[in-house]
């Protein structure tokens, strides 16, 4: 699973990669949990949640649909 995720953050990664931001995928669980780590503009973003929330969570789901939850984590 931690590679089809992987898979699907390198979609997701230029776009934020524009903005000076990246993500960093730190674990999936059994549970479906998907742990991540922004990285750049990105860490500590006022918008950091939107993103997190509108942008990556719902690509992975959309990609992997046994993906239940997208946290960050520092």
């Amino acid at each position: 699973m931690k590679e089809k995720v992987e898979q699907a953050l390198s979609k997701i990664r230029p776009a934020l990669q524009r903005d000076g931001g990246g993500v960093e995928l730190i674990e999936v669980t059994e549970k479906g949990i998907v742990k991540v780590k922004l990285t750049g503009a990105c860490h500590g973003c006022p918008m950091a949640t939107q993103t997190l929330k509108q942008g990556i969570e719902r690509v992975l789901k959309q990609e992997i649909p046994s993906i239940k939850e997208v946290i960050a984590v520092n």
